[in-house]
């Protein structure tokens, strides 16, 4: 694998870029401030997230990709070269990288041929799709290759893919449209409902991110919020716990639950013996949403782990599947 070949995290929340020898040389939002008059982007990443919800009316800050797909074909493509560009800066003028990029285990081909199709615009040479769950198993350190069962549970910002791994292949899969921005809507929804408290995205996250959990936790925490009143119009700060937020985000975990519980009622019995014996994996930056671990757990009475670096897994596995690529191509020529 040549130092220009590249994998790329394509999510929802944020991109990530994966170079062999360097690691995750850079870390994003995926967010695209346009401005309508002129019909230009503005901002990419990072400094597009700051401007969400506080852009004049003439400039837009959206997320081209929604659930896990290309919701903008533009934008998407525009983001993925600027990160591109970013990442690898003059290497790209001489040569063309070639590019894995994962998506979610439930997309269509339709929605496959249009990650490849804005990718190749973008920049690559060639494009590899790999599978968010492959992805994180071989980011976290799995061994996917041997004829065990391993179970992977994927939380990104838009989709949660859950899959039973075994011979370097996925023997039962679920994607569903259920993962940390929902989290976020989750939060928003029991503010207004319960405290008649207006809040945007961005703060719905810093609740999640300090507070936030899916279990009852022994000892309580709370955060000053500020929002719009909705009664009054005027601005407000009221006092957050953490157990408003485990009932807040109860409907979105218990739907994560759920599926892992159906992928597991349709394993096959020897990889569930597998999977009893080492137990859940989870990854993706949702995985960080305290008490899911014990959540999963006391459901299905299977020891529940997270990752290391949870957030940086898929785009590690999406990079070394490019290098597993490689070795499988020299063992061909060689042959």
């Amino acid at each position: 694998m040549s130092v220009c070949d590249i994998g790329i995290d394509l999510g929802t929340a944020s991109v990530l870029v994966y170079i062999k020898g360097k690691g995750v040389v850079l870390k994003e939002p995926s967010v695209v401030a346009f401005d309508k008059d002129k019909n230009q982007i503005v901002k990419i990443g990072e400094e597009a997230r700051l401007m969400l919800g506080r852009t004049p009316g003439n400039i837009v800050a959206i997320r081209p990709l929604r659930q896990g797909v290309i919701s903008d074909y533009t934008y998407t493509e525009k983001m993925i070269r600027y990160f591109i560009d970013k990442a690898l800066g003059k290497q790209l003028r001489f040569r063309k990288p070639r590019i894995s990029v994962c998506v979610p285990s439930g997309v269509t081909e339709v929605e496959k041929r249009a990650v490849i199709d804005a990718t190749k615009l973008a920049g690559a040479r060639d494009v590899e799709i790999i599978e968010e769950p492959i992805a994180a198993a071989i980011g976290a350190g799995i061994d996917i290759s041997r004829p065990c069962g391993n179970m992977i549970v994927d939380i990104g910002g838009g989709t949660t893919d859950i899959a039973v791994i075994s011979l370097g292949g996925t023997v039962v899969s679920t994607s569903i449209k259920i993962a940390g921005d929902n989290f976020d809507d989750a939060i928003v929804r029991y503010m207004r409902k319960k405290h008649n408290l207006l809040i945007g995205e961005r703060t719905a996250e810093e609740i999640k991110i300090k507070i936030g959990t899916a279990y009852k936790r022994e000892e309580i925490e709370s955060l000053d919020v500020r929002g719009r009143n909705l009664v009054t119009g005027l601005p407000k700060t009221i006092t957050v716990t953490s157990d408003e937020t485990e009932e807040a985000l109860h409907e979105a975990t218990a739907q994560i639950v759920d599926a892992v519980h159906t992928v597991l009622e349709k394993t096959p019995p020897e990889l569930s013996a597998d999977i009893a014996d080492r137990g859940i994996v989870l990854t993706g930056g949702g995985a960080l949403l305290r008490g899911l671990e014990e959540l999963i757990e006391t459901r299905t009475g299977i020891t529940t782990m997270t990752a290391e670096e949870p957030m940086t897994v898929v785009a590690i596995g999406t990079g070394k599947y490019a290098e597993t690529l490689d070795a499988k191509n020299d063992r061909t020529a060689k042959k």
